[in-house]
């Protein structure tokens, strides 16, 4: 079976730590097959990880996490932009345009900083065949979540919806990758896609820290990458 963290963020992300080297080193000693870089509204990162990834002998599918007029989306196997902020129907039939497809990140989830979709608008949107073809997934479980219920929530509503569902860490620093992984049949981004398409996945846990631990470790990879981002700035000065 073939493991896969699928939401990922790099320096790319406005709260990103990692670089996209340290991701794809990180993820490789972790021995997942596939990996997915999702920065916020960022695809520069994705396309610099499809670059490197040779260099690692780890697979990685190009996608971006976008703010949606509803709340995030993930989109995988796309290497564009997609202007965020637009309604959530609107945004996945962009990324099917694309030949891409999607996933709701952090369902239903609270907390600081999350912007999640509602069972509600996930329900609406899915009314659209289109829309219905190309949004096959939800993130059953969120390896970094503070809010530990909605992973629960999300469950029940993939089981009610009958749709894919993912496992990912949502990671934002080098320690919390691989905190939530997909497991699927095969080792490929391609089984990947055909384990989605078919409903075939597995959202597993891999470790779990708590909600202060992981802010914590954010905090001090944050400043850390702050400090060292002003020092290399001066020092090219």
């Amino acid at each position: 079976m073939g493991l896969a963290d699928i939401h990922l963020h790099t320096k790319y992300s406005y709260d990103g730590t990692a670089s996209v080297p340290d991701v794809l080193r990180r993820a490789k000693q972790l021995g997942l097959d596939v990996i997915a870089i999702t920065d916020h509204d960022e695809i520069r990162g994705a396309r610099q990880a499809l670059d490197l990834a040779p260099r690692f002998n780890i697979e990685v599918i190009p996608g971006v996490e976008i703010t949606t007029a509803e709340g995030d989306l993930l989109a995988y196997f796309i290497t564009d932009p997609i202007p965020p902020k637009r309604p959530l129907v609107e945004t996945v039939l962009k990324v099917r345009e694309m030949g891409g497809v999607c996933v709701a990140a952090h369902p239903m989830s609270g907390g600081w900083g999350m912007k999640s979709l509602s069972a509600y608008a996930i329900i609406k949107a899915l009314r659209n065949p289109q829309v219905a073809d190309t949004l096959i997934g939800i993130e059953t479980y969120n390896g970094t979540a503070v809010d530990r219920l909605s992973n629960h929530s999300a469950r029940l509503l993939a089981s009610r919806l009958k749709v894919a569902q993912t496992g990912s860490s949502d990671a934002h620093t080098v320690d919390t990758i691989g905190f939530g992984v997909t497991e699927f049949e095969g080792s490929s981004a391609q089984d990947l896609l055909r384990a989605l398409r078919n409903k075939s996945t597995t959202a597993k846990r891999q470790k779990e820290w708590s909600p202060l631990k992981i802010l914590g470790s954010w905090g001090v990879r944050y400043v850390g990458s702050l400090l060292f981002g002003w020092q290399l700035g001066k020092a090219e000065q």
